[in-house]
């Protein structure tokens, strides 16, 4: 038998928005946010027709000596991320961004 070559699922897509609230909005209209005993929702991170990865905000660079003490803060870079697969919102395409040089990759 001839080994198969696989090839990885595609990368992305990538999701910015504009700040938290307004991810966790549009999670919450896909139905993909639960909700705990106490109110609090927090996404569905994986089911048998989705996977997300929520990353939040995200910061680049940064210096810091060796007790961890800041000496150049990272740049913290616009909007509020996740990456996911499945079948995606039209509400979300408005949201999609194509990095150059993505800081998480979800496959």
């Amino acid at each position: 038998m001839e080994d198969e070559i696989l090839t990885p699922p595609p990368i992305g897509p990538f999701f910015r928005f504009p700040d938290e609230a307004t991810g966790m909005a549009a999670l919450e209209a896909a139905g993909l946010l639960q909700e705990d005993e106490d109110g609090n929702k927090s996404p569905i991170l994986a089911s048998h027709t989705h996977a997300l990865d929520v990353i939040g905000p995200i910061q680049r660079g940064g210096e810091w000596d060796e007790d961890g003490t800041v000496i150049t803060p990272p740049e913290v870079l616009p909007g509020w991320h996740f990456n996911y697969q499945g079948v995606v919102p039209d509400e979300w395409l408005q949201y999609a961004v194509t990095p150059e040089n993505p800081v998480r990759i979800f496959f």
